[in-house]
């Protein structure tokens, strides 16, 4: 089933010389996980507001559950979920307020918001005034927010932004615990290294349109070097390393004989990183 569907999708903000995004086409199906990676001003976010319904005024199609936002009722808030890149919260009452208010908001069930502040590490901090909290703890309760409701399909926009390794796993586990559960998640990011653990396919955006379009897997082995490399000590307990081609790898007597003689501390394959990949399809950096 694909749940959103987005043909030569264009869209310009008022007064502005140059489109915020140039003819886009993708789907996302049921139960993915789909990346929109690319720098600030690449179109991510514009694209994320059109299909919340946020923006209108676009051209071309962007409909969800194949209707355009603007034509859902209520009905589609009950089902879409969204962490914003910046903490909305109401800074004079607590985290454990803030979920009870925004549970009052919906008129069908809701999960138990202890439970979920516990899932990111909160539950000590339920009744802390959210003023008081640190930017990371914010992004975490904006997160769990987003859980709420039990949505079908989630908008992350930089959802490990400001975490620190810990919670930003926490973070992670969660997001892949919702795709286990069927529920679809549109991951908004410049931050490779989470989409790479996270998404099943990936579209580098830049200047508007998509670059390029497949799982980071593809992407990878698509662009790296076939060798080798391993690294060893050697008699003086110098570290060295020396890189082999892959293809034949089986049957090169120097590297079997390195193997068997050597003490050998590492062996890499020359994989390309979803960075290398950014940077050889848009001729920029990402950052």
């Amino acid at each position: 089933m694909t749940v959103i569907e987005v043909g030569a999708l264009t869209f310009s903000y008022p007064g502005s010389a140059e489109p915020a995004v140039r003819g886009m086409d993708f789907a996302v199906g049921q139960g993915e996980i789909f990346g929109f990676l690319g720098p600030s001003g690449a179109g991510k976010s514009t694209t994320q507001k059109i299909l919340i319904g946020l923006l209108t005024g676009h051209g071309g199609r962007a409909e969800v559950w194949g209707r355009e936002p603007a034509e859902w009722g209520q009905d589609f808030y009950r089902r879409v979920g969204v962490s914003f890149e910046l903490p909305n919260h109401y800074q004079k009452l607590t985290a454990l307020e803030n979920l009870e208010f925004f549970a009052s908001l919906h008129s069908g069930p809701v999960r138990d918001p202890m439970e979920l502040l516990d899932s990111v590490g909160l539950a000590g901090d339920a009744h802390t005034r959210v003023g008081k909290f640190s930017k990371g703890m914010q992004m975490r309760l904006v997160f769990v927010r987003a859980l709420l409701h039990d949505p079908d399909l989630l908008f992350l926009d930089e959802p490990t932004s400001g975490l620190d390794p810990v919670n930003a796993r926490t973070v992670r586990d969660l997001v892949l615990a919702e795709k286990a559960r069927g529920k679809t998640v549109f991951l908004t990011t410049h931050d490779m290294a989470t989409a790479d653990q996270l998404c099943d396919r990936v579209a580098f955006v830049v200047d508007g349109r998509i670059a390029t379009l497949d799982s980071p897997r593809e992407l990878k082995v698509a662009r790296s070097r076939r060798q080798v490399r391993v690294e060893y000590r050697d008699a003086g307990d110098a570290v060295t390393g020396t890189e082999f081609p892959l293809d034949g790898l089986a049957d090169n007597a120097d590297f079997l004989r390195l193997l068997r003689d050597q003490r050998v501390e590492t062996l890499h394959s020359k994989e390309a990183t979803l960075d290398d990949v950014f940077v050889e399809t848009t001729g920029r950096s990402l950052r």
